[in-house]
């Protein structure tokens, strides 16, 4: 599918496009391909190419000083037939312990909802996530697909301190904090994997496009599996996907 884009300055040395302005995998699926054509064609300059749920934003080496040039010669690569039909992804098996020691909210999200913490446990970990994009700390992975039943509204004061690991629900998104840090999602567990690791050839192993499901753990399962990760011999599950 072809989508009607947008071309928009940003600053003198960045051109952001925009696609509909909807959550949406198809939408998805465009941007990624869309990026990969710019980087194996070399557009020349490009330094970054940055996204997220419906938009793309290059950064070039230099001052774009003929706008339209640029958004011509990107516009021309956009409706070149494709040689991208698709992507490769995987789905990644994400363990969460959703033992009250961690899932600091789960008791409040129950009660105001009128569920019990089984039924909210069950909703969060049967549903199949897609990965849109990563941003707002390094390895932080928004998500899509989260239960209506589970939207639960952000925090109106945001806790200073928040575990790496935690797995939270912020309005009508689940995801889980990379490193410790400031946040005003709603803690329903943890998780022991090491989601960023700056020292490592891959600091992120998720990429956009990529499946995640949770699999519920014990207190027990979480600290084995702790054990394994800071060991470096833990095997996280996962699968390839045909995009």
């Amino acid at each position: 599918m072809i989508y009607k884009l947008t071309y928009k300055p940003f600053g003198e040395r960045s051109i952001l496009i925009e696609w509909p302005s909807v959550i949406d995998e198809n939408i998805l699926s465009d941007i990624v391909i869309f990026k990969e054509k710019i980087k194996s064609n070399h557009v020349k300059n490009i330094v970054e190419l940055r996204f997220a749920y419906n938009s793309l934003l290059i950064v070039y080496n230099d001052t774009v000083v003929l706008i339209e040039d640029a958004v011509n010669e990107l516009d021309k690569l956009y409706h070149r037939k494709k040689s991208i039909t698709g992507f490769t992804s995987k789905q990644w098996k994400i363990p969460v312990c959703y033992d009250d020691t961690f899932a600091i909210d789960l008791v409040e999200i129950a009660s105001k909802k009128g569920m019990s913490k089984e039924s909210i446990i069950k909703l969060h970990s049967k549903t199949v996530y897609t990965v849109y994009f990563i941003g707002f700390l390094p390895g932080f992975m928004y998500l899509g697909g989260l239960n209506e039943k589970l939207y639960t509204p952000r925090k109106s004061t945001p806790r200073l301190r928040i575990l790496k690991g935690a797995v939270a629900i912020g309005g009508e998104q689940t995801g889980i904090y990379p490193s410790d840090s400031p946040g005003g999602w709603n803690i329903i567990g943890n998780s022991p994997l090491e989601f960023f690791n700056p020292k490592k050839e891959l600091p992120c192993f998720v990429n956009a496009g990529d499946k995640i499901v949770f699999k519920p753990v014990s207190l027990k399962e979480y600290n084995d599996i702790k054990m394994l990760v800071e060991a470096g011999v833990y095997q996280l599950e996962s699968e390839t996907i045909d995009g």
